[in-house]
């Protein structure tokens, strides 16, 4: 999940953006539901993650305030935004809608 953040969510291949931290227990327990998701969708779906102690200017920027912050991005515009834990399903039924 160690991709390029400006350069998969400028593609016109959906990009699932995970800022998190590292301090965050919430944040530890997504990363294997994405994992599972970036498995499942194989090329259609770009996960990156961000972690946000170590890019502040990024999270300012998507005014990350909650951890963990989920983002959808498509052609370099966000799509759609969930902070704090998420089912799995939920979180296939947005790449869905908006992909």
């Amino acid at each position: 999940m160690k991709k390029s953040f400006k350069k998969n969510i400028g593609s016109d291949i959906p990009s699932l953006v995970h800022f998190y931290a590292n301090w965050c227990t919430p944040c530890k327990l997504m990363t294997p539901i994405l994992e599972q998701i970036e498995e499942e969708m194989g090329e259609s779906l770009n996960v990156v993650e961000i972690d946000v102690e170590a890019k502040k200017k990024l999270a300012r920027r998507y005014k990350i305030k909650s951890l963990p912050t989920l983002l959808i991005f498509k052609n370099g515009e966000p799509l759609w935004r969930q902070s704090g834990m998420i089912q799995k399903d939920d979180i296939k039924k947005a790449i869905i809608e908006f992909t």
